[in-house]
């Protein structure tokens, strides 16, 4: 668990820093089709060195993540995950010349406690592996993720930017389940489970609906959508149908963490528009919109 612990909070510190460098260069690149699931728009941030030094950092990321969901409970990871912001917040302090409030510092505190929390009331992860209906169902909402964010990139900017956010933390969760429903990776094993497809589904929507979000919607918002969808809904599967539990007699404490570290996170949330004032990037920001910062996850 220790082991699990560990690399949760590595992969937020490299999910929270990634952020910084992908938001940069989502708001400095025009909109392709205008929609939610927009491909035009990730193939041209994808020329940008800043995007594509967030996604290596992403790819360690999600690497560390992976050893996490198979040692830890869901919402274990989920909430270290929605620490992400707290990473953010701090890493823009330097990177992008903001300033940190008391009140921001006392969140940051707030999900650092909430972590610690539930570093001592959780159990280990559960061990059932999950039904086929359910692996099923996991890749029937990864790809309504897809068509659902088609038509999210049409609604009005408030609108937009909350279904875009949430509908990438949902996207997100996705991986989280789908990790824990793949009992085995093997060829054989890997090709005919409907969780690896859904893996794959479930992340590209999220980074396709991530993107859109971070380009053209009110990037507070969709922050606060995005953590929700990542935390709330993973945890709750893997309670209910993976078996996840907390220690003899600590639900409470794991309770009252998970809320802390998911509150803490959303009262970070105005990270999602912090200016881009830092040496390297002031002429930009003379002559750009101001960039968001913020991941994910």
């Amino acid at each position: 668990m220790l082991l699990g612990m560990i690399c949760a909070l590595a992969s937020a510190v490299c999910f929270g820093t990634a952020s910084v460098f992908q938001a940069v260069a989502a708001r400095g690149t025009p909109a392709g089709t205008g929609s939610g699931v927009d491909a035009r728009l990730l193939l041209r941030v994808l020329t940008q060195w800043r995007y594509l030094l967030g996604l290596a950092l992403d790819g360690l990321g999600f690497l560390l993540e992976l050893v996490a969901l198979r040692t830890l409970p869901i919402y274990t990871v989920g909430a270290a995950l929605a620490a992400t912001l707290a990473v953010t917040a701090v890493v823009a302090a330097p990177v992008l010349g903001t300033r940190l409030k008391r009140a921001e510092w006392s969140a940051v505190a707030v999900v650092c406690g909430g972590l610690a929390l539930l570093a001592l009331s959780s159990g280990t992860e559960g061990h059932r592996t999950g039904s086929p209906a359910l692996r099923i169902g996991v890749l029937a909402f990864a790809l309504a993720l897809l068509a659902g964010g088609a038509l999210a990139g049409r609604l009005p900017e408030r609108a937009r930017a909350a279904a875009l956010g949430l509908g990438s933390g949902f996207g997100f969760g996705v991986v989280e389940v789908a990790v824990r429903l793949i009992d085995g990776f093997g060829p054989a094993d890997l090709l005919t489970n409907p969780a690896t497809y859904a893996l794959l589904v479930g992340g590209g929507a999220a980074f396709l609906l991530l993107t859109a979000a971070l380009q053209r919607g009110s990037v507070t918002t969709a922050t606060a959508g995005m953590v929700i969808g990542e935390t709330l809904g993973p945890a709750l599967v893997g309670v209910a149908w993976l078996g996840d539990r907390t220690r003899d007699g600590l639900a409470p404490l794991t309770v009252a963490g998970f809320a802390l570290a998911v509150a803490g996170a959303l009262a970070l949330a105005r990270f999602g528009e912090a200016p881009a004032t830092g040496p390297a990037d002031a002429a930009a920001a003379a002559a750009e919109p101001a960039p968001a910062v913020v991941e994910r996850p």
